[in-house]
């Protein structure tokens, strides 16, 4: 008797929640498109007469300034670089541990569960820390530097200040999740056999979280390094007032050598991160789609004791070393913190920041400079997503070298390494290039060609944040599971094949969560390519600054915190579906 025929299950809807922001993305890059003027024949983008400064500046390349008084300028600036970002580092993991227990739901949970179970101030309260959080780390470190540097001066201060303070609200909020998404088990088995709710916590919870809080801090010291190389640009000091004042100068040898530093520079800590991270464990600098790394039972699991600790322990004293003489070599003055003047200082803008209720006009003018500015992140973050995810693939050592993807050991050409070796130095070289240079550099180098507006803007945040999105994609690249590939070549599929099959259906959801991440970044940046005359709230911020009008400031900043916030929400939102949280 014939079996009766399965019945296949009803294909699911086209029109779903992920097919539909896939829409609005589109959409919205072709919207952000029309409105720089592409595609328009009324509108005029490029300047004809910068093209010669522009091949100067990519010829001095070739021929940088290795004098050495010019040398010992760019070894004394990388030293205030690293100082500035060793000492920011430090204080905003201090205020992020802080805030990241006080913000964590566990932690309410388990210190007061009366409180946590209904209490009439407990969710307040925890509300109440979280939006003051998150004012901070809406605020972009260079506005928080420039206000720094009007109450406290030139003082090395201002630059440590403006990294803790808004790196210690992001990590508060980082550290957060982690708390709340180790593993609660051994917590509970404990307040179950009566230990104290504090002692438990302790031993039961941050012992499992402190692996991933460790590999975390690594990679808020990079991003404290280019944090601290933007701040030279407010005349903080450091490798990026340096590169400044050779490209106002137009002394593109000098600049180059400036640029230079900042990669040996950035390439160096990359490395020693990335060793660390290795040593501990840890195959990504940033682990965003748990769902996805639940998923993937062959990456090896964050481990301090299997790791040889000799290499590690000397690594961790000289982090213990470097932190005071970090300190000390700044010369930092705390005494400005209370001195007369500051409160004095401070007094005075706090008056003149009262703001007043704008006009229908300024209403106007404020809604039109907030859309250009979300114009401006969308481009840049579609520029760095597409690009991120091309080179994501150079750049990972599975690809061209033999065993790769491409290059499986059995392939006769597989012997051919030099080349593929060539083309993954150079491609990580340039990703290294990309995210080493400031935006507000490349946004200064695109003006030589490109009239100033949210175009040039939006292509240098693209360029700075395309080196980072790259760098991390790559290693989700290398740490993927080959096993689908490996079956797809054992069946005879070519590399392109395995690729699209193989690969791409494994970290595509990842590669979106970290534009979709760097997207929110992205958002807080478009105000420092604003401030170099790139177009956006960023310009307007400049003219009030330069007018001392902090009434007016005060509302665009209100502006731009609203949208950071904007676009974190909805960053959130594509995330959750991204990760398969938000499917119904």
């Amino acid at each position: 008797m014939p079996a009766a025929p399965t019945a296949l299950p009803p294909p699911p809807p086209w029109l779903n929640r992920r097919n539909g922001w896939g829409l609005v993305m589109l959409g919205a890059i072709a919207l952000s498109l029309y409105a720089t003027g592409i595609g328009r024949p009324d509108a005029t983008l490029v300047n004809p007469g910068g093209w010669g400064q522009f091949v100067e500046f990519w010829a001095s390349s070739l021929r940088p300034d290795l004098s050495r008084d010019f040398l010992e300028v760019i070894a004394r600036a990388t030293f205030v670089t690293f100082a500035y970002a060793v000492c920011g580092t430090t204080l905003s993991v201090a205020l992020g541990l802080v805030g990241g227990v006080l913000s964590s739901e566990t932690w309410w949970r388990t210190v007061l569960p009366r409180a946590a179970a209904g209490g009439a101030w407990a969710a307040p309260l925890w509300l109440l820390i979280r939006g003051l959080l998150a004012v901070p780390r809406a605020i972009h470190e260079l506005l928080w530097g420039l206000f720094f540097l009007n109450i406290l001066g030139l003082n090395p201060l201002v630059a440590v200040l403006a990294i803790a303070l808004p790196f210690g609200a992001i990590v508060s909020k980082v550290f957060a999740e982690i708390f709340d998404e180790t593993p609660q088990e051994p917590l509970e088995s404990l307040l179950g056999s009566g230990v104290s709710p504090l002692a438990a916590w302790l031993y039961g919870l941050l012992p499992q979280a402190f692996p991933d809080l460790l590999s975390y801090t690594t990679y808020r010291f990079e991003c404290s390094l280019r944090s601290a190389a933007v701040l030279g640009v407010i005349g903080a000091g450091g490798l990026g007032y340096e590169i400044l004042l050779s490209l106002q100068s137009l002394r593109y040898g000098q600049l180059w050598t400036g640029f230079y530093a900042l990669v040996l520079l950035n390439g160096g800590v990359d490395w020693w991160s990335s060793w660390v991270r290795r040593r501990l464990g840890f195959t990504s600098r940033l682990d965003l789609n748990v769902a996805q790394r639940s998923q993937n039972s062959h990456a090896p699991k964050p481990n301090l004791q299997t790791a040889n600790p000799w290499p590690l322990r000397l690594s961790w004293g000289a982090i213990a070393l470097s932190i005071p003489l970090c300190f000390w070599g700044l010369g930092i003055d705390w005494t400005r913190l209370w001195s007369a003047r500051t409160r004095r200082l401070l007094g005075d803008i706090a008056a003149a920041a009262t703001p007043q209720w704008p006009s229908p006009a300024e209403w106007a003018t404020l809604l039109h400079l907030s859309g250009l500015t979300l114009v401006m992140s969308i481009l840049a973050i579609a520029l760095a997503g597409l690009g991120g995810v091309l080179l994501s693939f150079p750049a990972a050592q599975t690809f061209l070298l033999p065993g790769g993807w491409l290059r499986p050991l059995d392939d006769p050409t597989t012997t051919q390494a030099p080349l593929a070796w060539l083309l993954l130095v150079a491609t990580r070289l340039l990703l290294l290039l990309s995210r080493a240079v400031p935006a507000p550099i490349w946004a200064l180098v695109c003006l030589f060609v490109l009239f100033p507006g949210i175009l040039p803007g939006a292509i240098a945040l693209g360029l700075h944040n395309l080196g980072i999105l790259g760098r991390l994609m790559a290693e989700v690249n290398e740490n993927l599971d080959e096993r689908p590939v490996r079956s797809l070549h054992a069946l005879g599929a070519s590399g392109g094949q395995a690729i699209l099959y193989g690969v791409l259906p494994q970290n595509l959801g990842r590669f979106l969560a970290y534009t979709l991440y760097r997207w929110e970044v992205c958002m807080r940046e478009t105000v420092i390519v604003g401030l170099v005359g790139a177009g956006g709230l960023g310009r307007l911020l400049t003219e009030q600054l330069s007018s001392f009008d902090y009434g007016r400031l005060v509302l665009t900043l209100g502006c731009f915190v609203a949208l950071t916030f904007l676009v974190d929400l909805i960053s959130q939102q594509m995330r959750s579906v991204v990760s398969g949280k938000g499917e119904a």
